[in-house]
């Protein structure tokens, strides 16, 4: 922005907003290629590029000589960056769906987790299954559980471990 700021100054020719215009847009498409998409359909990256795009912006507002509004928006960002990353944890931590990533010792296991979750008024929103090889009975399995109520996913997840035929159990 200074730059900018200079060559309009010194030639008395162009316009001082035209390098800020090419940083936003520049940004703006090396954070387009933070944002991914996962193997289990999850978008990851998005506070990534928001973030790398912010920051581009409060240094165009110190180039420019904007303190004010830089300091200003990068206390904001600093506070959405903290706070609501804990508040996005408390609210999934106890909502009414569960993605797990899962692997059991066979079909039958399989069959049976999907017998008790319907028993247990379970709905069972997605399910995506894979097995990771010709020799291995094991089935892996990508599942959305919704619950009738919120539902703690800590203590889901310990019960679910216990379960007989059940390998592995993580959180997406």
């Amino acid at each position: 922005m200074m730059t900018n700021q200079y060559i309009s100054q010194m030639f008395q020719t162009g316009d001082p907003s035209r390098l800020g215009a090419q940083v936003v847009s520049g940004i703006g498409f090396l954070g387009a290629g933070t944002i991914l998409v996962t193997r289990t359909n999850q978008i990851k990256g998005l506070t990534t590029a928001a973030g790398l795009w912010s920051s581009a912006c409060i240094g165009l507002a110190i180039g420019i000589g904007f303190y004010e509004g830089a300091i200003a928006v990068g206390v904001a960002l600093f506070l959405i960056m903290t706070v609501f990353r804990r508040m996005d944890r408390r609210v999934k931590e106890n909502s009414k769906y569960l993605c797990l990533n899962m692997m059991f010792e066979n079909n039958e296991a399989l069959s049976h987790f999907i017998e008790d979750c319907g028993k247990k008024h379970v709905r069972l929103e997605d399910l995506q299954i894979t097995k990771p090889g010709k020799k291995s009975e094991n089935v892996i399995a990508v599942l959305t559980l919704h619950f009738e109520k919120k539902t703690n996913h800590s203590e889901m997840i310990s019960y679910i471990s216990g379960l007989s035929g059940v390998s592995f159990v993580e959180e997406l």
